[in-house]
């Protein structure tokens, strides 16, 4: 068995995880939610209205596409360990590595299957409530927002080939969830927030704004993927949303933010690789 092999045998099984559906399916409601509120109460002055849209979807995806990321992969590999089904696989013509290169490969499958509904629910929503798609815009948004889940992927793969139970499993999940998602968008009660109270208010370093988001970009998938759909918007809509990409400096621009979400996604599958490759199976 390849890890093309595992990944076949494999999105047979998980898709009929109904939560993995259900979440995605919720996150196409709301999107659909936001696009029907821009039909309804107008966008901004100047601007194409599925503009707008997209970029409340940019807002909406960093909060939810995490959650459907983890919850399809988190399991991958340390459910089955914990089961002991994970013999079983490793007893067939197949390596560790190959093994966890099948499971990303099953999940992105599975994860993408799920953007991609959403996705051409909103251009079908575009086309009929806004007569336009905006087709360059629409297109990025959709490849960073995808590229965004796969790197969310490779952190779950990463966390359930470290692992050895489920609990421990759901556990790094939702800690990393935590961490890089939730402390990153809630403003001043975020990781962005506490750099700049300890680089600044305690430590009195008078660090800017941009050194501040590039560590922030560093440690968290989310923020890297939020700069990086500066590289999807029109230069002029950014500015009107007070985002000036000539005033910023070029670590904290779109070229990097897609750099370092690139690393988000190769860097912990890696490391994943490496883990179950040093893991006592028994």
């Amino acid at each position: 068995m390849s890890a093309i092999g595992v990944m076949r045998k494999d999105i047979l099984d998980v898709r009929r995880t109904k939560i993995v559906w259900f979440v995605g399916l919720l996150f196409t409601l709301i999107t659909a939610l936001f696009f029907y509120q821009i039909h309804t109460f107008g966008g901004m002055e100047g601007f194409a209205d599925v503009t707008l849209a997209l970029w409340n979807l940019v807002f909406v995806g960093a909060m939810f596409i995490p959650a459907i990321a983890l919850v399809a992969a988190y399991l991958s590999i340390a459910g089955e360990r914990e089961s002991g089904s994970i013999k079983f696989l490793l007893s067939t013509p197949i390596n560790r590595r190959e093994l966890v290169l099948g499971k990303f490969l099953s999940r992105t499958a599975i994860v993408t299957a799920s953007l991609l509904f959403a996705f051409v629910v909103s251009a079908i929503l575009s086309l009929v409530w806004f007569s336009d798609l905006m087709i360059g815009t629409f297109l990025a948004v959709a490849a960073l927002t995808t590229l965004y889940a796969l790197a969310y992927v490779a952190v779950a793969i990463a966390i359930s080939a470290s692992t050895a139970s489920r609990s421990r499993a759901m556990g790094g999940a939702l800690g990393f969830y935590f961490v890089t998602n939730l402390l990153v968008v809630f403003g001043d009660l975020s990781i962005t927030g506490l750099l700049r109270y300890v680089l600044n208010e305690l430590l009195g370093l008078g660090v800017g704004d941009d050194p501040i988001t590039f560590m922030t970009m560093v440690i968290s998938p989310t923020q890297s993927y939020l700069s990086s759909t500066m590289l999807a918007f029109p230069e002029d809509f950014l500015t009107a949303n007070t985002l000036d990409p000539s005033t910023m400096s070029w670590y904290v621009q779109g070229e990097m933010g897609l750099a370092l979400l690139v690393a988000w996604l190769v860097v912990p599958l890696l490391i994943g690789i490496w883990r179950f490759d040093k893991a006592n199976i028994g």
